[in-house]
């Protein structure tokens, strides 16, 4: 799949101009436009005791919205990228799912939560809520972040995210479509490396020798899909990780200075999901990088 179309979802927090920035570069892997978006929410301009529907507040919001994208759009154009404005009263989570939906968009670009609390999680409730909803590839852009290293806290700007990407797989169907939508960034990706984690409840089940035979299997499928994305024309270096999986996935893109994770995310078990978190969720969460989740 190409990224042609892109919703970006924004609040106008701080850098979210730079972060929309970022994804200029989708240029060069077929990009067209990006519909900038931005929901006015209901409980801002809804009835309120004795004064009804608070219809200049909205009018006032969606003008300066519309003056702060107009401004963006000069920059679009300028890259040579087509834009819309999309601005609209409701409720954010289902409101940007439904205009992804409607538009028919090749992926959602979402921001992280402003505030990182002390367990430095990067995603807050609405996040949450959309990419366990979303049917269509959803990107938390994270374009500078605060978080622990090695008992430091450490400022990291995440300017140039598809540069090397680090591809998570287990092989599932949303992970191989992950693995194709990472093959159609030939033309931006400098190189990527792709990994894959022999997760603890596997392991507990296993003798050493079984181990053995699943770490060699895996391995295998590793090399293959290297050989594909070197065919398509992204340079590619395998790893093999064991332990909790999200905290390996996070280790990994570490070590290897990857700029972007991407990890396929399943619809199912979504209460499982919701409450206890998957995987690609934990993340999405507490990794640094920008993470894109593809269902």
């Amino acid at each position: 799949m190409k990224i042609e179309k892109v919703l970006f979802s924004t609040k106008f927090r701080v850098l979210a101009f730079k972060a929309l920035e970022s994804l200029f570069v989708l240029k060069g892997a077929g990009l067209k436009e990006i519909i900038l978006y931005h929901v006015i929410p209901r409980d801002e301009v809804g009835f309120v005791p004795f004064g009804g529907y608070l219809k200049e507040e909205e009018e006032r919001l969606h003008e300066e919205a519309r003056i702060r994208f107009e401004d963006w759009q000069k920059s679009l154009h300028a890259q040579g990228i087509g834009s819309r404005i999309v601005i609209e009263v409701g409720d954010p989570v289902p409101n940007i799912l439904h205009t992804a939906e409607r538009e028919n968009v090749d992926l959602i670009v979402i921001g992280k939560k402003k505030k990182v609390g002390p367990e430095l999680s990067f995603m807050g409730s609405r996040t949450l809520q959309i990419i366990t909803r979303s049917k269509i590839p959803t990107l938390v852009s994270k374009y500078m972040v605060e978080f622990e290293r090695q008992g430091e806290r450490v400022t990291r700007v995440n300017k140039d995210q598809f540069k090397r990407p680090l591809l998570a797989t287990d092989w599932c169907d949303p992970a191989e479509r992950a693995m194709g939508l990472l093959m159609s960034l030939s033309g931006i990706v400098e190189k990527a490396d792709i990994c894959n984690i022999i997760g603890v409840k596997i392991a507990k089940d296993l003798d050493k020798d079984a181990l053995h035979q699943c770490e060699r299997e895996n391995r295998d499928r590793l090399a293959k899909d290297c050989e594909t994305l070197r065919a398509s024309g992204i340079e590619a270096e395998l790893h093999l990780g064991a332990g909790k999986s999200y905290e390996e996935i996070i280790r990994i893109s570490r070590a290897v200075d990857a700029s972007m994770i991407i990890v396929g995310t399943s619809g199912k078990s979504r209460l499982h999901e919701i409450f206890l978190g998957s995987n690609s969720h934990k993340v999405a969460e507490f990794s640094e990088l920008p993470t894109l989740l593809v269902p």
